[in-house]
């Protein structure tokens, strides 16, 4: 086998590129930059979603916010922050030094417009955010017609908004919104490959089943929790998860379950169904699909978090049920608090 050649002179020519980007932000001349303490009234700066830096640059100074565009983009170049500039309507102040400009961009409070969908978040979670944005100028209509992928025959939008930071100029409507999400799934899944499905599972299938991964697990189980859930239903045991009877009850963000919870009559109870529930119960993450497109390898049955970070898995449901009285003690000593 011949030894791999690092292109060592490579590497220094773009250490030294950057360094050289730092340094010409550092000596820039003075008048190319605004004066602090002197700044002009504010001005709405719109940031569409995926804009470069350099749309940016462009756009502050254009609107009179910086001096130079030139002195902003190496500044973004210096400085990380600057990946953190969200989509938007940005209200900034004009005349201002690119490192105030670069503050106020990244200051949450100063922007409208975002729409941001969580990642486990539901349909309901984004329809409530996109009905208390001030860009958005109309109700949702259940009856609109959505551009949705061939494998969602059903029609619901559940699990199909893709999780991101949304910027929406006033005046879209709800649907609007609505399809700019459901068009980034659609991208989402095609990139990751769910519109092959799993084995014998459809497209449709996989997402639901990684709507339920995204929230029982840490990312680091992903891939394990995903295997658990094709063991049960490959032997057709029940799936006996805390989040679809949390979905189907309203019950989110509640550490237990109550006896009475689990049997309540709901086909997204999967403790008294066996198999999927009808939809998704969340937007899932890239990360989460694809962690149930590959499921790591083992004949897990159980799965139980017994402190924050600490997720455990068995076939053995005695070792289980000794981990559920260690999950037991933990809730009382207050861990997941």
């Amino acid at each position: 086998m011949k030894p791999r050649i690092t292109n060592r002179r490579s590497v220094f020519l773009l250490s030294a590129a950057v360094a050289a980007i730092i340094l010409s932000f550092l000596l820039w001349p003075a008048n190319s930059d605004y004066p602090s303490g002197k700044a002009g009234p504010r001005v709405d700066v719109s940031v569409p979603s995926g804009a470069s830096g350099s749309t940016i640059a462009r756009a502050l100074q254009s609107a009179g916010v910086v001096k130079s565009s030139s002195r902003f983009i190496s500044l973004e170049l210096s400085d990380p922050r600057s990946q953190g500039i969200s989509p938007g309507i940005h209200s900034i102040e004009t005349h201002i030094p690119s490192r105030q400009a670069l503050a106020e961009m990244l200051d949450p409070k100063l922007v409208r417009g975002l729409i941001r969908v969580r990642e486990a978040s539901t349909f309901q979670d984004v329809l409530k955010a996109i009905r208390s944005s001030s860009a958005i100028t109309d109700n949702f209509s259940p009856k609109h017609a959505f551009s949705l992928p061939a494998f969602v025959t059903n029609k619901s939008l559940e699990g199909v908004l893709a999780p991101a930071d949304y910027a929406f100029a006033t005046g879209t409507s709800a649907n609007q919104a609505l399809q700019a999400m459901v068009d980034g799934f659609t991208r989402n899944a095609s990139s990751v490959g769910l519109l092959n499905g799993y084995q014998q599972y459809s497209p449709y299938q996989v997402l639901t089943i990684a709507s339920m991964v995204q929230i029982e697990g840490d990312p680091a189980d992903y891939t394990k929790v995903a295997q658990v859930i094709y063991n049960r239903l490959h032997i057709g045991m029940a799936l006996q998860l805390n989040s679809t009877v949390q979905y189907a009850a309203h019950l989110r963000g509640q550490i237990s379950l109550s006896t009475a919870s689990t049997q309540i009559n709901s086909p997204y109870n999967t403790y008294r169904n066996v198999g999927l529930p009808p939809t998704p119960i969340s937007n899932p993450s890239k990360d989460a699909i694809a962690a149930s497109l590959h499921p790591a390898a083992g004949d897990w049955l159980y799965f139980i978090t017994v402190k924050p970070h600490d997720t455990r898995f068995t076939n053995s449901f005695a070792e289980f049920e000794g981990w559920v009285t260690l999950y037991n003690k933990n809730v009382r000593a207050g861990l997941f608090k």
